[in-house]
């Protein structure tokens, strides 16, 4: 048999199994979904507490290979959601987010390598500076929607990028910083695998606790007002100028933390590591995952960050396989995996739940006067 047609008899057979995997997956979620809003706060609490103690057994259930791929997968988890903020949130296709990625890993190698500077006050400053330029970045794009801001936002990371490769007196252009330290704390140096898994885990969880908080906020519902209908925002008052800035500038922040964080991880930083694919990487994250919605995002980067380690061992139709996965998914779950609109459908499906197990409540006691 030709190795061609070898090639394509396997990518029907992958083809049939995501199809079989992406309707299971689907219907999976929905029914999750609905079950753990409908469940009790005392529920909610035992599973949110169940979760976090396997989280923090985790590393010493599995080997090392596991741990790193778990750590990246928090640091794409962090971009993610600082993304989401901006399109999930706003309504702003952002697509150069790697750029402050990028900021944030480059500010911490060289504070930390040119100056000594101890890795958290590294980590706060590369935070800052990256938002400082999500700040700038947000100006001149109040006037822009849609593909002329996703124009604008490439074009800055390409900016960004191309003055990591040609600025070599400060950032060694294509060769790259190494020997960048890991952190320390209390004299106790943070280089194995477990203790960089609890830090990252840390950030994740302080990530989630903000744009959670956010979220349920007045502002929070100022930013959804922008993204579902700016106009409209602004006839009800909202300041759109002020929360478009600031979607960019916390968006950037978070950015830079992961950027931060990866910098002490991998001990080098180079501009192969903040290129436009690696935007668009971010961006499938979220949009697979569900725009706007945090646990969805989660998912979407969970999935997409695991999946090239679990396809290694097929590494010649590895990418085949990522982008097959992600035409049917935009083909047959356009929403995401978890979807603002099945988190309403699951609230409403509760709320009418309760009414009407209050309705039989109150019928039943007049019945019996």
């Amino acid at each position: 048999m030709p190795n061609y047609i070898q090639v394509l008899i396997n990518l029907a057979i992958a083809g049939v199994v995501l199809y079989v995997v992406i309707k299971g997956l689907s219907i999976g979620f929905d029914k999750i979904t609905v079950k753990v809003v409908n469940l009790s706060n005392g529920t909610k609490k035992i599973l949110f507490l169940a979760l976090v103690g396997i989280l923090f057994v985790l590393p010493f259930l599995t080997n090392a290979y596991f741990l790193r791929t778990a750590i990246i997968i928090g640091i794409y988890i962090v971009l993610a959601l600082s993304l989401n903020f901006i399109v999930g949130f706003t309504g702003q296709l952002s697509m150069g987010h790697a750029a402050f990625y990028g900021i944030g890993a480059y500010t911490t190698a060289l504070l930390t390598v040119n100056f000594g500077v101890s890795f958290w006050l590294a980590l706060l400053f590369s935070a800052l500076v990256a938002a400082a330029f999500g700040f700038l970045l947000g100006i001149p794009t109040l006037r822009l929607r849609g593909d002329y801001l996703a124009i604008t936002t490439i074009g800055f990371g390409e900016i960004v990028r191309l003055v990591l490769v040609n600025w070599t007196s400060v950032t060694r252009g294509p060769a790259g910083i190494p020997g960048i330290p890991s952190p320390s704390i209390f004299g106790y140096t943070l280089s194995s695998n477990t203790a960089n898994y609890y830090l990252i885990l840390a950030i994740v969880a302080i990530t989630i606790f903000v744009f959670y908080r956010i979220l349920n906020s007045r502002v929070g519902s100022g930013l959804q007002a922008i993204r579902e209908d700016e106009v409209a925002a602004e006839a009800m008052g909202i300041d759109t100028t002020k929360l478009k800035i600031m979607a960019f500038t916390i968006g950037a922040f978070f950015a830079g933390l992961a950027g931060s964080f990866f910098a002490s991880y991998i001990h080098y930083v180079s501009p192969d590591s903040f290129t436009y694919l690696e935007s668009v990487i971010i961006l499938c994250m979220v949009v697979l995952g569900g725009i706007g919605s945090i646990p969805g995002v989660i998912v979407g980067a969970i999935v997409l960050a695991a999946l090239p380690e679990a396809l290694r061992s097929i590494a010649t139709y590895r990418y085949a396989i990522y982008g097959m996965l992600l035409i049917m998914m935009m083909l047959m779950r356009p929403q995401g995996f978890i979807s603002l609109e099945s988190l309403k459908e699951g609230r409403k499906k509760s709320g009418d739940s309760n009414s009407k197990k209050r309705h039989q409540g109150f019928r039943g006691a007049t019945s019996s006067k």
